[in-house]
């Protein structure tokens, strides 16, 4: 029986490329593709995958969060970060998320063959740089992890914030997120304060270092 799997990339030639080589496997099917976090949510609603590989910078939503929404929903349905993330705060806030394996782009498809078996068999793959980090994280103070945006924020502050940096207006936002305007600037004082920024331009410069967006400096 065939793995069936939801691919989660914002970039085009990624996403096609990535489906390409999975479709070469024979117990592979790639149902649907994804360009962001949003659409990955509806995919995963409707056609309740095996596995998402999943992009963690993504436009909308991000990956994390996209990932905590879909196992909110369906805990059945795994997730494996393909990322060309190897920060720690990125890969720590994707497995609390409740990812089941994390892997850099960089990897060959072979060890992308075998962690999708590997989650599939119901443990956890991680290639070894990423355990490296995983390890880290657990000795460390964790002084860092109190400050990222993960643990600081709500989910619903975190939506707010990526598509602020992500240039939408205050109405757009609102739209979006199916809020009032005055709602969403009340979500923009309030991480002004928690995060102690007194303008937008920090807000989003904030929102790309944590990893909340893929939209560039």
């Amino acid at each position: 029986m065939s793995i069936r799997i939801i691919v989660a990339d914002d970039h085009t030639i990624v996403r096609h490329g990535l489906t390409r080589l999975l479709q070469q496997e024979s117990d592979v099917e790639v149902v649907a593709q994804a360009q962001n976090g949003h659409a990955t949510v509806e995919l995963a609603r409707e056609l309740s995958p095996d596995i998402i590989v999943m992009d963690v910078g993504m436009p909308d939503l991000n990956g994390i969060d996209a990932t905590q929404q879909i196992l909110r929903e369906n805990p059945e349905i795994k997730v494996l970060a393909l990322s060309m993330h190897s920060g720690r705060k990125f890969v720590v806030a994707m497995l609390k998320a409740g990812a089941s394996g994390y892997l850099l782009k960089d990897c060959a498809l072979e060890e992308l063959t075998t962690a999708l078996q590997t989650i599939m068999s119901g443990r956890i793959y991680l290639s070894p740089a990423i355990t490296d980090i995983v390890v880290d994280s657990y000795v460390r103070q964790p002084a860092e992890a109190e400050k990222s945006a993960f643990s600081v924020l709500s989910q619903r502050e975190r939506e707010v914030l990526q598509l602020m940096a992500e240039g939408n207006t205050t109405k757009q936002i609102a739209l979006h997120l199916h809020i009032s305007p005055k709602t969403v600037e009340g979500h923009r004082l309030r991480l002004m304060s928690k995060l102690d920024i007194d303008n937008v331009a920090q807000l989003t410069k904030y929102a790309i270092q944590e990893g909340l967006t893929s939209a560039e400096l």
